[in-house]
């Protein structure tokens, strides 16, 4: 089992702590919002954001994905830092065991912040990850963050 690894890193105006609630603690109510593909997030196991709660996130119709489970790993919410595990779902096919993420939020001077993603691709035995595929999928994540970011600037209320 090979494993590759994408980071990606956004400067933003949106505060750590209005980021990390919409993408992270809040993420049922806010990211069907601006991520058009997802139709909801339910927690199905576990109280809230918490270590070892496992979260589903369901498609809309008409997309090759259905749904994904991510567990959390470790979180922080004073410092703005969460990981987190894709365990389940189509998104995985037949390539991938699991996709770790890292999520970490610094405050800037403006009062934004620096977003700092890591993402490690899990292959399963005997398969190699393409590259290109690997820089769609930091491609794709990149867009869901500036997405959040332009929601947050345009709605000042959301996760205040």
């Amino acid at each position: 089992m090979g494993v590759k690894s994408f980071i990606n890193e956004l400067e933003t105006k949106i505060s750590p702590g209005r980021l990390f609630k919409a993408l992270i603690t809040e993420s049922p109510e806010t990211v069907p919002k601006f991520n058009k593909p997802i139709k909801s997030i339910e927690i199905v196991e576990g109280h809230g954001f918490g270590v070892g709660c496992i979260f589903l996130t369901h498609f809309n119709e008409g997309l090759p994905f259905k749904y994904v489970k991510h567990r959390i790993d470790e979180i922080d919410t004073q410092n703005y830092v969460c990981k987190y595990t894709l365990i389940e779902g189509d998104v995985l096919g037949d390539k991938l065991e699991k996709i770790c993420h890292e999520l970490r939020l610094e405050a800037s001077a403006d009062g934004g912040c620096v977003l700092k993603s890591k993402a490690e691709l899990h292959a399963k035995a005997g398969v190699e990850l393409d590259d290109e595929e690997i820089k769609a999928g930091k491609e794709q994540a990149l867009n869901v963050y500036k997405a959040c970011e332009e929601y947050l600037a345009a709605n000042p209320h959301v996760c205040a």
